[in-house]
């Protein structure tokens, strides 16, 4: 079973950056492929990008297409999400979660381990 930890989050400008750090424990995540999700209150949980087991393949979400970028770095147990030009709406808590399913992508239903979530917020 692995644990997973995220950090980074924290109050951001609109237009600024942010970038979300999971790290995992007690087993490695080279076998796992990998996403970020994010909620905000009253709302759905939703993929907001995902990463394939040995990190060739992505998925992102419309809305974040070529502002935020999912990345892996299996040596060191971590999974990143680099958030560029934020928006006001984005605020949320991103959770990083993990699969044993060979897919990349899906939704909530398809992963089995989750983090406690970070806060981001966006301030306009």
């Amino acid at each position: 079973q692995v644990q997973l930890v995220e950090s980074g989050g924290g109050v951001v400008q609109a237009g600024g950056s942010v970038r979300l750090s999971c790290a995992a424990s007690r087993s490695p995540l080279s076998t796992y492929a990998m996403a970020w999700f994010r909620q905000a209150p009253g709302k759905e949980r939703d993929i907001v990008a995902g990463i394939s087991w040995n990190g060739g393949t992505t998925y992102y979400t419309d809305s974040v297409k070529g502002r935020f970028t999912i990345s892996r770095d299996n040596a060191k147990n971590t999974v990143y999400l680099q958030m560029n030009s934020l928006k006001a709406e984005e605020t949320a808590v991103y959770y990083c979660a993990a699969a044993r399913w060979r897919g990349v992508g899906g939704t909530a239903r398809n992963y089995d381990y989750w983090g406690q979530g970070t806060q981001v917020t966006v301030s306009s």
